[in-house]
């Protein structure tokens, strides 16, 4: 039996949150780095979801089961979302979301063609840190389309550093991190440095806005009224939530703010009209093509974003400061020295809490991998929203699917109803759950969360993931695909990991295991 280990602070939140004495776990790098392109975006009539809703629409067109950013937070139910937006002043649209080829378009299939890195985590997301490197030359878009689709299948991928974009006139260190003061208390720090040999100037949108829920009469939101941002003070926003309450948004500074609404752009999309004239890409229109009447003159919307303008010389880093809290978690001052002290104190802490999980046979480089590892798990934790019965019906007068949809894909799945944060293979390639994938993770999580991986294993059994002959869901291209039975083992794993701890979890075996013999019954028929 192993030592059990001292108690450290996250350790500590950790317990809280499995009490629910403190919602710890309520904020977390849910908000996935793709939706476009996925079979729940896709009303199309034979499936060809890459095609149905690809990146370029993804600007213009509000999502329906999800919402995607760059480097983003958002609460667990995706209510409210936070991610970057970048202009280098080169691009022909703001970067808002990570590019990459469909499945078509990829000469082996789908590739995303960013450099992006998720370097640290903590389980109940306390501290969180990520990269993206932008390039201050033009995005290549149409070299890596035109390039991989020409190589044919047996070349090699031709990426975005075979472009030689990096090196035409440098890139910015993009770097995002999130502490929590409270549970509904977020500092956030986006450091910013031209990697450059030349001065250049990028534009930095820290963006907070509403997944549309309001638009499509989902019965599953909770909530009725559709909810809003404004302008509070010079300095701060403020939203307002049904269910999630009010939460205000504050900037070290005070930069200008825009306003728009996160609905689809009809003119752009289908030349139709539109109800509301200000859209999701109204803040491209905006800053891209000089278009100040795209965003709301009465400053008050469903998204809106702080516009930073910088001049960055070679090797210059620039520091953004925000914050966001609600209104009972509201800090005595957003910003000063507190600001700092509080993200290194959460750093420190996520040392004290790597080095008690660590092995002490581990070098500091292999404990170092471990750690990047465990933070690419934590990361790709991802609110996913899936019912399969309202997808196949579609919505009255705003997306109506063919009655062909009826009887594709995972038309035999009509009670399986997913809306949870869940670990994802992989938050772009693969923004939705594999059920073998995700069996392997948790032996994994085992060591670095015990209870989510637990939390996870029991959720896919649950009855409203499970169909009724007691198969496990694959994955939403096709839920009814057979997938390696590794969920038993998995769950044997778990309990065996804090066996060893002097933990062992009898009722988790208890609540798996009538599960597991139906899922076993349907594997024997």
């Amino acid at each position: 039996m192993q030592t059990p280990r001292p108690p450290d602070p996250e350790s500590r939140r950790l317990r809280q949150d499995r009490h629910r004495e403190k919602n710890w776990k309520r904020w977390g790098p849910y908000l996935p780095e793709r939706q476009w392109g996925t079979v729940r975006e896709d009303y199309s009539a034979d499936g060809s979801c890459w095609e149905h809703f690809g990146h370029d629409q993804a600007r213009s067109r509000a999502y329906r089961w999800g919402e995607d950013g760059l480097l983003g937070i958002c609460d667990r139910e995706c209510r409210l979302c936070f991610a970057l937006a970048l202009w280098n002043e080169q691009d022909p649209f703001l970067k808002e979301r990570l590019f990459g080829l469909t499945n078509r378009e990829g000469n082996h299939g789908e590739d995303c063609k960013e450099l992006y890195y998720y370097l640290d985590a903590t389980p109940t997301h306390s501290y969180l840190k990520a990269l993206y490197k932008y390039p201050l030359a033009p995005f290549p878009y149409t070299e890596l389309r035109q390039r991989n689709a020409s190589q044919g299948s047996t070349k090699s991928e031709y990426e975005i550093l075979d472009t030689g974009v990096f090196d035409r006139k440098g890139y910015a260190d993009v770097q995002a991190e999130y502490a929590k003061a409270s549970p509904n208390d977020i500092l956030i720090r986006l450091t910013l440095t031209n990697c450059g040999d030349t001065s250049a100037t990028l534009h930095v949108l820290p963006t907070l806005w509403f997944r549309n829920t309001w638009i499509w009469g989902c019965e599953h939101e909770g909530c009725t009224l559709k909810p809003s941002i404004r302008q509070f003070a010079p300095d701060t926003l403020e939203t307002d939530h049904q269910t999630l309450g009010t939460f205000r948004f504050q900037t070290d500074g005070q930069p200008p703010f825009m306003f728009t609404e996160n609905e689809s752009n009809s003119v752009r999309l289908w030349g139709t009209p539109s109800y509301t004239g200000h859209f999701k890409d109204a803040f491209h229109e905006a800053v891209v093509n000089g278009r100040g009447n795209a965003v709301n003159p009465a400053r008050i919307g469903t998204k809106a974003a702080a516009h930073y303008t910088l001049t960055l010389e070679p090797g210059q880093t620039t520091v953004i400061r925000c914050r966001l809290y609600s209104l009972d978690e509201a800090p005595q001052a957003a910003f000063g020295p507190q600001f700092d002290a509080v993200l290194l104190r959460r750093q420190q802490e996520a040392d004290a809490y790597y080095r008690n999980i660590s092995p002490a046979s581990l070098s500091p480089d292999e404990q170092a991998v471990q750690r990047q590892a465990y933070a690419g798990l934590l990361w790709s934790q991802q609110f996913y929203h899936y019912s399969v019965k309202d997808w196949l019906q579609g919505d009255p007068d705003i997306a109506v699917p063919p009655p062909d949809r009826l009887h594709g894909r995972n038309a035999n799945w009509p009670l399986l109803f997913n809306r949870d944060i869940v670990s994802m293979p992989d938050k772009w390639e693969y923004p939705w759950y594999a059920a073998w994938d995700l069996a392997f993770h948790m032996i994994a999580y085992a060591k670095l969360d015990p209870d989510f991986a637990k939390a996870q294993l029991i959720l896919m059994l649950r009855e409203w993931y499970m169909h009724p002959n007691g198969q496990i869901p694959a994955y939403e291209f096709a839920l009814g695909d057979v997938n390696p039975p590794v969920h038993a083992w998995a769950c044997w794993r778990v309990y065996q990991r804090e066996l060893a701890e002097g933990r062992p979890d009898r009722l988790f075996l208890s609540r798996t295991f009538q599960k597991l013999l139906l899922n076993f019954t349907w594997w024997v028929n």
